[in-house]
């Protein structure tokens, strides 16, 4: 449901610039569409722009809207697909090569569940497997194959984007922490975890994720092997990598555990016993911004917009929510299902002039 209002607050009617404050997936999206859509902004976050500290950096990047429906809201789910063709469209040469889901023969319960419950899928045999991945030949009986799915590199992209908003005129201040109530006019705060201070139902949930090099393997999309303790996804990046996941624990300790390593590698070399002589090239932990729903919000007070609580969708959604939040601003429409709105600030607080 979306709500349209006219009426515009006196502090944002004349706001000359949209400041967005956290340069991740979801702030440089945001960024990104309202400059697109004719706003002033200026980017702002603590770190130089690399994503080092963010939690981006150890993003598996999937934009998988129908696999994730296995735990997802409804809401997700919609962002998702309207964020694949807003990617699409954003990086033409993006890998939609679709996801495959396949199980071992004892873990079929699981698979014939998942089956049940996602949509977009057509089943596979294991001919047709082969076709898919000639590297899981004669692994698997039958799968799952999405083909509307497909995947980013988060540390390809999201750089990519910086170099779009400086090339729009967006003023990128990097580097340097900056609190979102100091800023003057319209803000939008995407700051994740860093935010839980305006949002305290935030809570951190690490996701653990292993890179390893073999060149004896080959993956066109991200495969998930489907098991009941450690579900697992295989993502394949350029060189010859892969970045391994899948765990989600609730802790806020942003390292990764021996265990977890020891499972995720262990379900690797399940999917393909050429994955025990890879290389291990890096482990690491992000910890993922969420609400007790996992379900997004964009909560409104006064003049602050707090974009937060994306959790493992980061990428799968953050395209259609910097869409819904400058349709928001430009044009008074609200996302009642994505908005939550506090205190007066219950109208849209549409620019009427825009700066270039």
């Amino acid at each position: 449901m979306t709500t349209a209002n006219t009426h515009l607050p006196d502090t944002l009617r004349d706001a000359p610039t949209v400041s967005v404050v956290g340069a991740g997936v979801a702030g440089s999206w945001c960024a990104l569409a309202l400059a697109q859509a004719g706003c002033a902004v200026a980017l702002y976050d603590q770190g130089a722009g690399d994503l080092a500290g963010a939690t981006s950096y150890w993003a598996g990047g999937m934009l998988a809207p129908d696999c994730e429906a296995e735990v997802s809201e409804p809401l997700v789910m919609r962002l998702g697909h309207r964020s694949l063709a807003l990617w699409r469209a954003a990086f033409p040469d993006a890998a939609f090569h679709g996801s495959l889901i396949v199980a071992h023969p004892r873990d079929r319960a699981d698979f014939e569940r998942f089956a049940r419950i996602t949509p977009g899928h057509e089943r596979v045999d294991a001919a047709e497997i082969a076709a898919l991945e000639p590297a899981l030949e004669g692994r698997f009986r039958d799968g799952l194959f999405f083909p509307a799915e497909g995947h980013v590199e988060p540390r390809r992209v999201v750089p990519a984007i910086h170099e779009r908003l400086r090339a729009l005129g967006v003023s990128l201040r990097l580097g340097a922490p900056v609190d979102p109530d100091s800023l003057d006019g319209l803000v939008i705060d995407c700051r994740g975890m860093a935010a839980r201070d305006a949002l305290p139902a935030l809570r951190g949930v690490k996701g653990e994720v292993v890179t390893i090099e073999t060149p004896e393997i080959s993956l066109t999309r991200p495969v998930r092997l489907l098991h009941p303790r450690w579900p697992l996804y295989v993502i394949p990046r350029p060189n010859n990598r892969f970045v391994i996941g899948a765990s989600t624990i609730e802790s806020e300790d942003d390292r990764i555990s021996v265990r977890s390593a020891l499972e995720l590698m262990s379900a690797a070399f399940a999917i393909h016993p050429a994955f025990g002589e890879a290389r291990i090239v890096e482990m690491g932990a992000g910890l993922r911004p969420a609400f007790p729903d996992h379900a997004p919000r964009v909560t409104v007070a006064g003049r602050i917009a707090r974009v937060n609580g994306l959790y493992r969708h980061g990428f799968l959604m953050a395209p259609a929510i910097a869409e819904a939040v400058t349709r928001w601003i430009v044009d008074g429409v609200r996302d009642d299902e994505l908005f939550h709105m506090a205190g007066r600030a219950t109208a849209a607080p549409a620019l009427e002039e825009a700066t270039p």
